[in-house]
């Protein structure tokens, strides 16, 4: 099966954009969530608009409490369920034996095999089958997400179809939307934490600092993602 990418008005609402990428996927959808604003703002618009789009997670093992807290209230709250993936035991073991619990902080590429076994493995099980998913990338989070197009082919995960559909949204439409429908939000937003990952690699932001600061905050900008994300 062939899938085109839809073309996407320039000012087209998040939900449009949703529902033009659930469209032209022409099969399952899922959301890949993190349980950050940004994915409980598009579960909302999900459950609102009534879209076939299921939700996915993964644990890496090394999630803050106020992770698990807004995932408890999500499944509560629309009574949906959530897909956990988690990394294999036996590749979380050869790392820790090999290079200790915080060999991430030691290079780039020591990080970048703590996030291969962590999370993009995991991811790649549960994209397994799919046509498209959904991720709450905006491109004011920071310099490596500055060029994301609403609807994209996902060369790295099969040519499936990436819907971003909060990619022009400022932190202030996302704070306002969240708060008019009084939705569950991560307790560590409130304590200057605009993204949360897994826990040894995020801390709060300084004033003046992008949203994506705080995570793995001892290296170059252009380098922060987990390698969920390539392009």
């Amino acid at each position: 099966m062939t899938i085109t990418v839809p073309t996407i008005p320039d000012n087209a609402t998040p939900q449009e954009i949703l529902q033009l990428g659930v469209e032209a996927a022409q099969g399952p959808v899922k959301l890949a969530c993190s349980f950050s604003m940004e994915d409980v703002v598009i579960i909302d618009m999900i459950n609102e608009t009534g879209l076939a789009v299921g939700i996915f997670a993964i644990d890496t093992g090394r999630l803050n409490e106020e992770t698990y807290e807004v995932a408890d209230a999500i499944t509560e709250r629309y009574r949906v369920g959530i897909d956990w993936y988690f990394p294999r035991n036996e590749e979380v073991e050869c790392l820790l034996q090999a290079k200790g619990p915080y060999s991430f902080r030691e290079s780039l590429e020591n990080r970048l095999e703590c996030c291969r076994v962590r999370k993009v493995e995991p991811l790649s099980r549960a994209l397994a089958g799919l046509s498209g998913w959904v991720t709450g990338m905006r491109r004011e989070q920071s310099v490596t997400r500055a060029e994301l197009s609403p609807i994209e082919l996902d060369p790295v995960n099969n040519g499936i179809l990436k819907i971003n559909p909060l990619l022009n949204w400022s932190s202030e439409q996302l704070q306002e939307y969240a708060s008019e429908h009084n939705l569950p939000v991560n307790r560590l937003h409130r304590q200057g934490y605009p993204s949360i990952g897994c826990a040894p690699c995020t801390r709060a932001v300084k004033p003046g600092e992008d949203a994506r600061a705080g995570r793995w905050w001892w290296e170059d900008p252009n380098n922060k993602e987990c390698g969920l994300h390539k392009r």
